[in-house]
Parts: structure tokens; sequence; C-alpha cells
């Protein structure tokens, strides 16, 4: 049901108080105006604190400063006239004595009458005595239709030219924003480029990490790396490709589902946070990464409700990636007994978020030890599907080699002998292999000369793995992953 078809039925069954939580007051405002006007006739009532009410002659400034004085107008106007008050604010008075009795006297009055009123706040907060009374509607941000065509309206304004495939990146960067933000930041993007082009997703993503700012535990992450920079991990790579279009409003219009989020698990070092970033890079989606130290607050309940702000923020910014880096240390299969239950609650929370969310939120979760992960996550239903990121073999080493080499001695990183150093760095991850030429840098620096392959190769041989320290986890993990019950990110050719 929509917002206009929700509206219409509460007047109709005359509902006395209706709740509106949103910071579009221009917008909701101008929606409720119209749906009145297309289906039915009421006159329209606006008050605010500091100019009282207005658009109305007979009533003009009254109940100025004096939100009591708002709600007896309700009571003089005559008892047939249909009529709708818009309170804009006034949830920061219903905590008052007076405004709450008041309140409660005026709603068996309008129960008899075609009177329904109507407060617009950007806070959702209700006095439990009022509770019964007051009737929320949602009012969501606009839809993919309305920004499409608040788009369309300013560049026919500005007589340019704009892509279809542009257009629809720009309909999908605006989604999560305001209106009145979307003016703003296309007049922004128009006083700086001049224009609308390639530019402007930028501008636009940007613009959502402000939103996000305003938030303690999402961080927004601006990335630069991309997918063709991962070594290895075909299978995973392969499977990303497939997905790169998946939000697109092609991919709606095929019935396509979107999808719902990825399961990385693996050894320290072998690419999971890269490929995060990657994803975020490739995607042109905004990359978000809880915090998941400050998820669990000290207070009770006050976690719950950082997530369920976590939440709400991901879906408003939608579509984006969600990325939760080391998911095991947030929520073990531990019986948690030492919180006060705190973490199965959240858990509870987070898991039953992941089945059910319909917004177009990409989860990418990574972990390093599958014993701490509780099977709710792991089962299907959760992730679209759950990634075995093993250390490098032999040909994926040589491919790492070359990849950051590339980034370090572009015009000559041919000259090193990748194949030599691929045989030498056996159990070495990819982070420990990118630290192996920054050693051999760091020593022909020194040395006041180029590095060579031989640096880098006294680099392999004094760097102890990590896979050396903890060999019986690393083999736990690789049987366990080997064992057909996860999916290998790597080509099952190099295991062979």
């Amino acid at each position: 049901m929509t917002f206009n078809d929700e509206l219409t039925l509460f007047l109709k069954a005359r509902y006395p108080i209706l709740y509106i939580s949103t910071v579009e007051e221009d917008r909701v405002e101008y929606v409720i105006r119209k749906t009145i006007k297309t289906n039915l006739n009421r006159s329209i009532y606006s008050w605010d604190f500091v100019d009282g009410y207005t658009n109305n002659p007979n009533n003009e400034g009254f109940g100025k400063r004096n939100p009591l004085q708002a709600l007896e107008l309700i009571e003089r106007l005559n008892s047939e006239t249909p009529a709708l008050f818009i309170l804009k604010d006034f949830n920061r008075f219903l905590t008052d004595l007076a405004i709450s009795r008041k309140l409660r006297n005026i709603s068996r009055v309008l129960k008899l009458q075609p009177k329904t009123i109507i407060i617009i706040g950007f806070e959702l907060n209700i006095p439990k005595e009022l509770q019964d009374l007051i009737t929320i509607i949602e009012f969501q941000l606009p839809s993919e239709l309305e920004i499409s065509d608040e788009l369309k309206r300013l560049i026919n304004s500005l007589n340019i030219q704009v892509e279809s495939q542009l257009f629809e990146n720009l309909t999908r960067a605006c989604q999560g924003l305001s209106l009145e933000r979307i003016r703003r930041v296309l007049s922004k993007i128009i006083a700086t480029y001049k224009t609308i082009d390639e530019n402007s997703i930028s501008v636009l993503l940007t613009e959502k990490k402000q939103i996000i700012g305003q938030t303690e535990i999402l961080e927004y992450w601006s990335v630069n790396e991309k997918i063709i920079n991962l070594g290895g991990l075909k299978n995973l790579k392969d499977w990303l490709k497939k997905r790169q279009t998946a939000f697109s409003l092609k991919a709606s219009n095929y019935g396509l589902p979107t999808p719902r989020g990825l399961l990385l698990i693996g050894i320290q070092g072998t690419g999971k946070s890269l490929t995060a970033k990657a994803i975020g890079n490739e995607w042109q989606l905004p990359l978000l990464k809880l915090d998941v130290g400050k998820l669990f607050g000290g207070i009770v309940g006050e976690s719950e409700s950082r997530l369920r702000q976590m939440i709400n923020v991901a879906e408003t910014i939608s579509p984006c990636i969600l990325w939760i880096d080391e998911i095991d240390k947030a929520f073990t299969n531990s019986d948690n007994k030492g919180d006060s239950g705190t973490s199965n609650r959240v858990l509870a929370t987070f898991i039953s978020w992941l089945s059910e969310k319909t917004k177009p939120v990409f989860v990418i979760a990574t972990a390093n030890n599958i014993d701490s992960l509780p099977l709710e996550i792991i089962r299907k239903g959760r992730f679209d599907e759950v990634f075995f990121l093993d250390l490098p073999k032999k040909e994926e080493r040589e491919e790492i080699f070359k990849i950051h080499l590339q980034e370090f001695r572009p015009n000559s990183w041919e000259s090193f002998d990748c194949i030599k150093l691929s045989q030498l760095s056996d159990s070495f991850s990819g982070a420990e292999i990118r630290q192996s030429i920054i050693e051999a840098m760091y020593q022909a620096f020194y040395e006041k000369r180029e590095f060579l392959t031989s640096d880098i190769s006294n680099a392999l041989d004094e760097l102890i793995p990590l896979a050396n320290l903890e060999s019986e986890q690393m083999i736990k993990l690789q049987n366990w992953a080997v064992s057909g019950r996860i999916r290998l990110a790597s080509s099952k050719d190099i295991y062979i």
C-alpha cells in the first residue's frame, strides 16, 4: 500500500492523530495536499511554533509560540466542517502534561467528527500514554520513479543530453537522498562542471558520505582498488563479474533479485578485505564499513539500538555495500553469558535482517576463524555464497608478485623473476608477498641502489609467514574447506 492510499484510508476511517516521521517536511506536506485534493474534500490548516497557523486568512498567526492554543483551534471549528491539521515539530511538546491531556481529550471528539491531526517531526518519540491514540505512517524517501522524473526535469531545463546508462547510474546514485538534497547536489554539480557527466556520480556518493558521517558506527570508505588487481581467486572473481550489473534497471526489469551478500572465510592476508574494497569500486556503490567495536555499547539495550540505526542508515542510502570485517569477532558461537545476552539479541536481530531485507544492501562479511561463527550465519539464505580464500598456490603467487611489482615499478617490473619468487614463497599470503617486496625496497634504498629479485629472495628468507606460526589452525581450516562444505575462491585446477 502506497503512502497516499494509506493516508486516505486512515482519514476515511477517522483515525484521530497520525504521526509522520520525516526530514522532508515540504515534500510530505505537498503530497498530503495533493492527496486531499484528489481523494477527499477537506480544509487544511498548517501550524508551526514560530508562525502559528498559516495559509488561512481567518486564523493567520493563531497559536504562535503556543502549542496548547494550536489545539484549541481544533475544538473551536465547526464540528461538521471536514478539516486536516498539520502540526509541524509538534512531537517536541508531547511530553508536556497539558499537551498530552489536551490531545487525549480532543481525540474523543475527533473520532466523531471529520477532523484529523497530522504531526510531522524528524524524530519518532511518542510518550507511552499517547501510543494508543497515535498512528504512525511511514513516509519513504523518493522512489526511483520520483528521482527519475526530477532528473528529467532538470536535464530538460538545462537542455543537455545524457546517455541512458549514465542517467540510470545517476538515478541509482541519488537513491537514499531527499528531493531537496538531490536538487542541492545537482546545483553544485552544474556549478562545478557546467554539465552532468560521469563526475556527477562521485559528487553524489560524497553527499551520501555526509549522511554516513552522522552515525558513529559506520564509516564511508573511498576506494580505488580494482578486481583485476586481485591475484588468483578465479572462482570468486567470476562470481562477482556476473553480478556487477545486478543493481541496474535492466536486471530489475528482467526480474532478477538483487544480490544479498557474500561471506568470505580464510587465512589472514589472503585478500578478503581487498575484495570488499574492490567490489565497492567496481560496482560504483557506496562502501560502508561497520565498526564492530562501537556496535556493542555499555548500556543495556544500546547495542540493539545501534544495530537498528546501522540498518536504517544502510537501507536509507541503498543501493550500497555494507562491509563487516572479522564478523567472527563480533558474533561467536559461545553462550555469551557475561554480557546478559546482548550478543545473542544483536545476533538474532542481525540474521533476521539478513534473511528478510528487501532493500538493495549487499553485505560483505569476512572471517578468519570458522569455529567462532554461529551456524545461523553460515546457513544458506543469509548470504548468496560463502567462499574460502586459501593461501595462494604457485601460479597465484606468481600473479600476485606481478601485480605488486607493476604497482611499485611500472616501467621495469618485467625484469624481476616472478617464477623464481613464486617458488620461494610457499605458505606466504598475498599480504606477506607484498611485504617482502617492501622489505627488499627498504634494503636497496638504504644501500642507495635499485632493488632486485635477489633482494626479494632475501626478504622471503627472513620473513616468517603466519601459516608457519599457526599451522595447526591453518590445516584444520584448509581440510574443512576442501571437504566440499564451502566454495573455493580459487580454481580447483591449482589444487591438482
